[in-house]
């Protein structure tokens, strides 16, 4: 498979809505065909859990890591979770860190490596450059989320990426979402209220500016299926070689 923007793109529509609102969603991100193997290569991921320990510090845990601890350090951690989940702290989702484990050759042959590369070609990258209207740009960070019951990620700021972050971004891979399920992208207002909301929609970028608060909602028990996507930064400092 060949991976490769959908031709059809209009752009400059896109960059337009871009300049006029913050923030813009375009659907049909890639050709069908390309999308559908996206899909395949998210669903078959040897994802890790990211969570917060109890001094509010990343971990990012394997199916083994989790199997091999202790119940009573495992019974913590997820009342940890819970309490700051209810304070807006942290989140709880699986994720593969796709830029890290291309640098450290994580599962060396597996398709999700050509997805990293094409994120960072020039082809991508002059995608990204004409979207937001900023030549400067240099590379995209990404990494892969699958979002299961109970997951969610708290009202926050990307202020880890302020220096050289120039816009978030997250493409959606959930065929036919709806909204009781969750896993909602909403931005809140100064009051904390919801300003405006995106279903996870398949194939459709959303790129918006991380600097203002927003959230991923928690994950229905009735979720019949895995909220998919792609996420990260369109940045401005230098590419990590390897």
């Amino acid at each position: 498979m060949q991976l490769q923007l959908n031709p059809l793109l209009d752009v400059e529509k896109y960059a337009r809505l871009f300049r006029e609102n913050g923030r813009v969603q375009v659907p049909e991100l890639f050709a069908p065909a390309v999308a559908a193997e996206i899909e395949r290569v998210l669903q078959q991921l040897p994802y890790r859990l990211v969570v917060q320990n109890d001094a509010e510090q990343n971990m990012l845990l394997t199916r083994q890591d989790l199997e091999a601890m202790p119940q009573d350090e495992r019974r913590k951690l997820e009342a940890g979770i819970r309490e700051r989940a209810a304070r807006s702290v942290g989140y709880t989702y699986h994720m593969y860190p796709m830029i890290l484990a291309r640098l450290q050759n994580w599962d060396p042959g597996h398709p999700i490596h050509a997805l990293t590369d094409f994120m960072n070609s020039p082809a991508f990258l002059g995608f990204a450059r004409q979207l937001i209207s900023f030549a400067g740009l240099t590379k995209i960070d990404v990494h892969a989320s699958q979002y299961l019951a109970g997951h969610y990620l708290t009202t926050h700021t990307d202020d880890d990426a302020i220096q050289h972050g120039r816009a978030a971004y997250t493409i959606g891979f959930s065929r036919e979402w709806r909204a009781d399920w969750g896993g909602l992208l909403v931005f809140l207002d100064e009051k904390g209220d919801v300003e405006q909301g995106f279903i996870p929609r398949f194939n459709t970028l959303t790129v918006f500016n991380g600097m203002q608060q927003h959230a991923v909602t928690a994950i229905s028990s009735f979720t019949p299926r895995p909220r998919l996507s792609l996420a990260g930064w369109f940045r401005d400092d230098p590419p990590v070689r390897r």
